[in-house]
């Protein structure tokens, strides 16, 4: 008996060594089933964008884009200062002097940055303006369109056959433009976005947010084709 006792005795000592690693070092990485770790992943599963209604604003504080990442990835979620209801959330993330809002619009593939400077009913989707990505999720894949469609003759009439390489270029130097944007259209929110080709020619493409994909059903060519 007193061997398994002793045993036991180790085997809980081990565990809470172990369970002060996974709470106070860890606990930004691990532990997805902790509430505000399962927040901030589902915000990491979105395309972040920062408005550039915001834009001005976070430059005045000093804030980067990696900032807010790093934020995102070690800020603490308070529950308190979020609106955690409706189809249209808002969560607050702080970390020592910098407090930021990010929403989760239903059926939407982006996450919208925004100052915790107003309450956070204050806080809508953008409606004009445009909004700069600054982090896509880790998805290869990200990008899916129709192969056997007018949307994939298009793709080759731009030069980008591939979806992959439509991804690079939204990285690069893509926008959504949220004048043209349905974010309440049901049941999917539409996304108007912007890239441009090899070109430099700015293509338009509307998207939706299917199957964890950012799924493209019409672009905007600034040239005449052939694709009907």
């Amino acid at each position: 008996m007193s061997t398994f006792l002793n045993r036991l005795k180790v085997y809980g000592i081990g565990f809470a060594i172990g369970m002060v690693f996974v709470f106070f070092f860890f606990q930004n990485r691990g532990c997805s089933w902790l509430p505000g770790n399962r927040v901030k992943n589902s915000i990491l599963d979105r395309v972040i964008v920062i408005p550039e209604s915001e834009a001005a604003a976070l430059k005045a504080k000093g804030i980067t884009s990696e900032d807010v990442i790093t934020l995102l990835n070690d800020g603490d979620v308070d529950f308190g200062k979020s609106k955690k209801q409706g189809s249209f959330k808002v969560y607050f993330i702080e970390k020592d002097n910098m407090k930021i809002y990010f929403t989760l619009p239903e059926e939407s593939f982006i996450s919208e940055v925004r100052l915790a400077n107003r309450p956070v009913g204050k806080i809508k989707t953008s409606t004009t303006g445009t909004g700069k990505f600054i982090r896509f999720p880790k998805d290869d894949e990200l990008v899916f369109t129709d192969t056997l469609s007018k949307v994939a003759c298009e793709q080759r009439a731009f030069g980008m056959p591939k979806s992959k390489a439509i991804l690079r270029s939204l990285k690069q130097n893509g926008k959504i433009d949220f004048s043209k944007s349905g974010m309440n259209v049901k049941p999917k929110a539409e996304h108007y976005l912007y890239f441009n080709d090899s070109q430099g020619r700015r293509i338009g493409a509307q998207a939706v947010w299917y199957k964890n994909k950012i799924s493209i059903n019409r672009f905007d060519l600034p040239f005449t084709n052939d694709c009907q």
